[in-house]
């Protein structure tokens, strides 16, 4: 398993309730496929240095996990697809 980091930024619109649900689905997509979350850091609510979605802030989650390769395009796709997420950033970190 190879060690990852994800910076997520989420709709500033949705509600907190809905914020800690789209970072649980992540979560419990890694663990179902056999990884592992070490860190979860909600940054909150941040100005976004130009406009996504005609959306000005962004709330942040910065994610480490341990998951094996292969699972990370599945991931990503999932991501794309979620409509409260407006950008996300995965990025393998050094051993």
């Amino acid at each position: 398993m190879r060690e990852y980091e994800l910076v997520l930024v989420l709709d500033p619109e949705i509600e907190d309730e809905q914020v800690s649900a789209a970072i649980d689905r992540m979560t419990q997509f890694v663990a179902s496929r056999g990884g592992e979350v070490t860190e979860v850091n909600p940054w909150g609510k941040r100005r976004l240095s130009y406009p996504i979605k005609k959306r000005s802030e962004g709330n942040y989650v910065v994610t480490h996990f341990r998951i094996e390769p292969s699972q990370t395009a599945e991931l990503e796709a999932n991501l794309r697809l979620s409509e409260e997420v407006l950008r996300h950033l995965l990025v393998k970190t050094e051993d």
